[in-house]
């Protein structure tokens, strides 16, 4: 592979990439370190890249088969609910809302964020995937390697455990119901 092929992927995609497996792992050093992994594999792999795909849903492939690797070596699915996202890192921006809306949608988002971690991995990926990172369902189900159905299912469920958790979690804090729906 030539340097500007490297590094014009590395522009390109790696905020995407990076912000995937921070997501995904809720680390961000270790995603930092799972990132630097992933253009290693790509940079050994892209002689064998054939352009089937988009190259952000070849990397995202390789970010998704990196990240579960690890968590097969590590075998830190069971410590992997104890770590938190750090909030007080996160380069979340918004120039459009005032800080007190800001500060409702952070709540909203590590409220959503601490229930994306109890379900499962097939609903995380596709979750994260396709909300945070903005793949399409083609996209989605290339990189997983699934049928674009079983994606929309697995999303379809994701998206119900999500809003009954949050829900569930919102009655527990008192909130009235409508508060929550009109979110």
């Amino acid at each position: 592979m030539d340097d500007s092929v490297f590094h014009h992927l590395y522009e390109t995609y790696h905020h995407d990439v990076f912000n995937f497996l921070t997501y995904l792992t809720k680390n961000r050093l270790l995603a930092e370190d799972l990132s630097h992994e992933v253009y290693v594999k790509a940079i050994r792999a892209y002689s064998s890249f054939e352009g089937r795909s988009s190259e952000k849903t070849w990397l995202f492939a390789i970010a998704k088969n990196v990240s579960i690797d690890y968590f097969r070596k590590t075998k830190v699915r069971s410590k992997h609910d104890a770590i938190f996202f750090d909030w007080d890192k996160d380069d979340l921006k918004s120039t459009d809302k005032t800080p007190e809306q800001q500060s409702i949608d952070n709540e909203q988002m590590r409220s959503v964020l601490e229930k994306l971690d109890s379900c499962t991995l097939d609903q995380r990926l596709v979750i994260i995937m396709r909300y945070f990172n903005d793949l399409s369902i083609s996209d989605t189900a290339e990189v997983l390697g699934w049928s674009e159905g079983k994606v929309k299912t697995t999303q379809h469920r994701a998206l119900k455990s999500l809003r009954t958790k949050v829900t569930l979690a919102g009655l527990e804090r008192g909130e009235p119901s409508e508060s929550r729906t009109k979110r």
